[in-house]
């Protein structure tokens, strides 16, 4: 079997810790506040804190984003492809970026410098920690010893039943990046209603629900996984939290009573962050259709 990297971007939002002990290759992705404060995100946070992101949110400030280049691509893969690795990259999804057909164009042109190498780059059609969760299973079906093609036969198979339920305080910085298309009809003036969103087939944001207060949000989440989720106790889900490390810890506590045992929290880095707000907590599981 010839060896191969596992590859995804920055807003997988894995902890670096995993990143490093399932030897997962990040591409950082940038954000910036002015023309003249720009910044890289790495899984370790290298060069911004999360809890500092999120205080200028709340404090009013707005950050923006831009995709990988196909340059980014092309300085990330070369590397690998040089030392004599295939790549199976898990790219964010086409639904909200075009930074998959920058390394899809990427790897056009590397296969004519490294033509015996294969860059497999598969859509997750996912976000934060639902494209983290796929990468994850890559790493572990890699370490379990799974060929290239076998992996991704099965991570393609995954993608159609990766599911992503979120909760944000508000839909300002959604509408702002433009991220959700039917948005706006979605905001209620009740006070304390909070939405619930989903990613859809097409890896793209949807409304699916008003739900009156945070807490009652929390529940619904746990009932869907429970309607849905497929052999949960076996599962590793994953949680993400926009600097709301309770209300993700009240949501792990809730799947607990599922019999979840394995749950990675961590912070929704500011990739995805500038569009989700702070506040925000998102629930990813394996369930029978995405």
């Amino acid at each position: 079997m010839h060896e191969y990297a596992v590859m995804t971007d920055a807003t997988a939002d894995l902890p670096a810790s995993l990143c490093e002990e399932l030897n997962i290759h990040v591409i950082p992705m940038s954000f910036f506040f002015s023309e003249t404060e720009s910044y890289l995100h790495y899984p370790d946070c290298r060069q911004y804190a999360m809890a500092d992101f999120y205080q200028r949110l709340r404090a009013g400030d707005s950050a923006n984003t831009s995709q990988i280049t196909v340059a980014q691509a092309y300085e990330a893969f070369q590397p690998l492809l040089a030392e004599g690795l295939d790549i199976f990259y898990l790219c964010f999804s086409s639904g909200l970026s075009g930074s998959c057909n920058s390394a899809r164009l990427a790897a056009e042109q590397l296969k004519e410098e490294y033509p015996e190498r294969q860059i497999i780059v598969l859509d997750s059609r996912a976000a934060s920690m639902g494209e983290g969760l796929l990468a994850w299973y890559a790493a572990i079906n890699r370490q379990q010893g799974l060929t290239l093609a076998e992996n991704t036969a099965d991570i393609e198979e995954k993608v159609q039943h990766l599911a992503h339920w979120f909760t944000v305080d508000d839909l300002y910085h959604l509408k702002r990046g433009g991220r959700c298309t039917a948005l706006a009809a979605f905001m209620g003036t009740v006070l304390n209603i909070k939405p619930l969103l989903h990613v859809d087939d097409a890896g793209r944001l949807i409304p699916m629900e008003k739900v009156r207060s945070h807490k009652k949000t929390l529940d619904r989440m746990v009932e869907i996984a429970a309607e849905s989720g497929v052999n949960l106790a076996e599962q590793t889900i994953f949680i993400g939290h926009g600097d709301a490390a309770e209300s993700a810890e009240r949501l792990a506590e809730k799947m607990r009573t599922l019999g979840v045992r394995d749950i990675v929290i961590n912070y929704i880095g500011p990739v995805i962050g500038a569009h989700s707000g702070a506040g925000t907590v998102a629930l990813f599981f394996l369930a029978k259709q995405k």
